[in-house]
């Protein structure tokens, strides 16, 4: 008796990531699956004739993670480039599948407008820029700071900085991967203390242990970027505590027609 092949499995489509640069014109697709067999290449070629020149590229994650998140997991390039290219202010940039970026690329400019003016640099000042990304704030900041130093967790990030640095032709910033928590005291004992410290943490704000770390930094001026006021407040308080006063806040509307605002908050020692 012939014994029948076993297939495997087909994969169940998660999410569908949809990413755009506003100023090149150019998409991004990545489809988020569990395992199993997908036929992106298919897929792929649906999307290139229905989008044209404006398609980038077409990734697929496999993941296997049970939480509903689009992080982590085994990703590959189907099709077209890896990277998004995108410009922000003079910056030319090119944003990893799993790298932060904002999803608003004209109110960036001004979200960052506001964290540069509140930063007040004159040159020679040493910049710490927490939860960085890929860079975006400390390339921005770069032509007015004497040194930045750049931490975030996510791998493929900091690689989109330091390219992003070079490419750019950006001289005096240095960036690398580490959970802020513990890596804050190593950049310390490395770089020295920051006269400005730039932090632009996820919806849960700042840890208390974060907070911790900021405290022995001993900044003199903190710029807070905060996509979410309900745990700003709680972490500028608790600066407060520790001997920051809060100078002012500005609320920028990133996603108008919403109820989200993201807020960026100075903070200078009393």
């Amino acid at each position: 008796m012939a014994r029948r092949r076993c297939r495997h499995p087909r994969a169940r489509l998660r999410n569908l990531v949809v990413r755009e640069g506003r100023r090149t014109g150019r998409l991004q697709v990545r489809l988020v699956s569990t395992d199993g067999e997908l036929d992106a290449s298919g897929f792929a070629a649906t999307l290139r004739e229905g989008l044209g020149e404006s398609l980038g590229g077409v990734l697929w994650t496999r993941s296997r993670s049970l939480a509903e998140t689009t992080a982590g997991g085994e990703t590959e390039l189907v099709w077209g480039q890896e990277q998004l290219p995108e410009r922000l202010g003079e910056l030319d940039l090119r944003i990893s599948p799993q790298a932060f970026f904002q999803t608003n690329t004209e109110m960036a400019e001004v979200l960052y407008g506001v964290a540069a003016g509140y930063a007040a640099l004159e040159g020679w000042e040493r910049v710490y820029d927490l939860y960085c990304g890929i860079g975006t704030i400390a390339l921005t900041l770069a032509p007015r700071a004497g040194e930045l130093w750049g931490i975030e967790l996510v791998e493929e990030a900091v690689a989109d900085a330091i390219a992003g640095a070079q490419r750019n032709e950006v001289t005096n910033a240095r960036f690398f991967a580490g959970d802020t928590r513990l890596a804050l005291r190593e950049l310390l004992a490395r770089a020295g203390r920051p006269d400005v410290l730039i932090v632009d943490p996820p919806r849960a704000g700042l840890s208390k242990k974060v907070v911790h770390r900021i405290v022995e930094a001993s900044p003199r001026r903190i710029v807070y970027v905060s996509c979410n006021p309900t745990t700003l407040a709680p972490n500028a308080a608790e600066l407060g505590d520790a001997g920051w006063r809060l100078e002012h806040v500005t609320p920028v509307d990133m996603f108008p027609q919403t109820h989200h605002i993201e807020c960026v908050a100075l903070l200078e020692r009393s």
